[in-house]
């Protein structure tokens, strides 16, 4: 049985994510896998790549051809130049972690003293001249009656 280590499509239409996996080369691409090995999310910033090194070296010792893609992310990780034994890349971008939402709130009220700087509320809106006219001419706010009848 051909084995190859291929990418399986997952995710919405324009948001792909895709797994790395082990499957025989007569499947289709979303088919069954023999075994999941990492993952590949290229939408995010850096690209998120996580690959079980030890399943991927066990893989290709024992013959399974990686496609065109996942060579191109196994030699970023680095476990192509490991199992030919060639020299390691330069290490991957990894995306710094996001600031905790509470620590900058608490931080920006420190700044402020705990007091407002400006004004809490904004003011109403000032009508127009022919609306104060016409309310002027009625008396009150609210459009009359007729007392017809």
């Amino acid at each position: 049985m051909a084995v190859k280590i291929k990418l399986k499509r997952l995710g919405k239409i324009r948001s792909p994510h895709y797994r790395i996996v082990v499957a025989d080369s007569r499947t289709r691409r979303d088919g069954r896998a023999i075994e999941e090995i990492g993952l590949y999310h290229p939408v995010q910033n850096p690209s998120r790549i996580e690959v079980d090194s030890e399943r991927a070296q066990y893989w290709l010792g024992v013959g399974a051809q990686p496609t065109e893609p996942v060579l191109a992310i196994l030699k970023v990780t680095g476990d192509w130049q490991k199992f030919k034994g060639l020299p390691a890349p330069p290490p991957i971008k990894v995306a710094e972690p996001k600031p905790d939402k509470r620590a900058l709130f608490e931080a920006a009220s420190k700044e402020s003293g705990g007091e407002p700087k400006g004004e809490a509320i904004t003011p109403k809106a000032k009508k127009s001249d022919k609306a104060e006219k016409k309310a002027d001419a009625e008396g009150t706010d609210a459009p009359a009656e007729s007392t017809e009848g």
